[in-house]
């Protein structure tokens, strides 16, 4: 039996590099999932991929109606909601403050921001109400960055929205530890992500290069894999870790030990 089995878990952003594994690694350990992306095919195609007993929806997270109907899907789909996971988000250009337009910005924090707020909203809503109607309320994990810990030169207003998440995290978990509901935020730096990419390709430079200037100010000296940001992820989510809340998880390769 999985640490997952029979736990009803959503993922925003399902089909970019965290979401997708995530929603993978919890598949094979029992999870019933539900999955929301903007790509309505990417979506299609990943759920054809997992062999778990899932619903999907499609929509832009900076939309509220978006979060509201996914919470409302696990509902009606399979009767409740136990873990949520708020992985829908996107990079700005990287440059300096001033050189960033104002509907970038905009844009940036509408999704990293206003979307974690939207999407916790209606989860907390749905896990109190299971929490009082059953003891049982449910487990919150942000994705949000040590770009959210620290300052992230070039990625001003990103670091801005992060900041933001890991403050949602902090403040709900305060707000609702009587519930049996647990927040949490796991932050990472470089990964191997759509965002790394962009990066190596937009500074005209080799990868090997491109990596080493992005990795200049990490102890560990490279990127994180995909699979070491999802082990935290599922440790932030997994029901037995029951007694971390609020925390800001920080999966840097020792960027915050300097």
């Amino acid at each position: 039996m999985g640490r997952f089995t029979d736990q009803v878990v959503v993922i925003t952003g399902a089909c970019g590099g965290f979401g997708r594994r995530t929603a993978e690694r919890m598949a094979t350990e029992g999870a019933r999932l539900v999955l929301s992306d903007m790509d309505q095919e990417l979506l299609g195609r990943l759920a054809s991929d997992l062999s778990a007993d899932l619903a999907v929806l499609a929509g832009d997270i900076s939309d509220e109606s978006l979060s509201q109907n996914l919470v409302a899907l696990a509902v009606k789909r399979f009767g409740r909601l136990d873990i949520a996971v708020n992985n829908a988000g996107i990079a700005q250009s990287f440059v300096k403050l001033a050189q960033l337009s104002a509907e970038e910005a905009r844009r940036i924090l509408d999704i990293d921001l206003l979307g974690v707020f939207f999407a916790m909203k209606h989860q907390l809503a749905c896990m109190e109400n299971q929490y009082k109607a059953n003891g049982r309320g449910g487990t919150i994990v942000n994705i949000a960055s040590v770009a959210g810990l620290a300052g992230a030169p070039k990625l001003s207003v990103y670091s801005a929205a992060k900041h933001g998440v890991v403050g949602l995290t902090r403040s709900a978990a305060a707000e609702y530890a009587t519930r049996d509901i647990r927040v949490n935020a796991v932050c990472p730096s470089f990964s191997r992500t759509a965002m790394v990419d962009e990066f190596v390709r937009f500074s005209g430079k080799g990868e090997s290069e491109a990596l080493s200037e992005l990795t200049r100010g990490v102890p560990m000296k490279r990127v994180a894999e995909v699979d070491e940001i999802v082990e935290a992820i599922l440790f932030a989510a997994d029901p037995k870790n029951s007694f971390m809340n609020g925390h800001a998880l920080a999966i840097d390769g020792g960027i915050l030990a300097l």
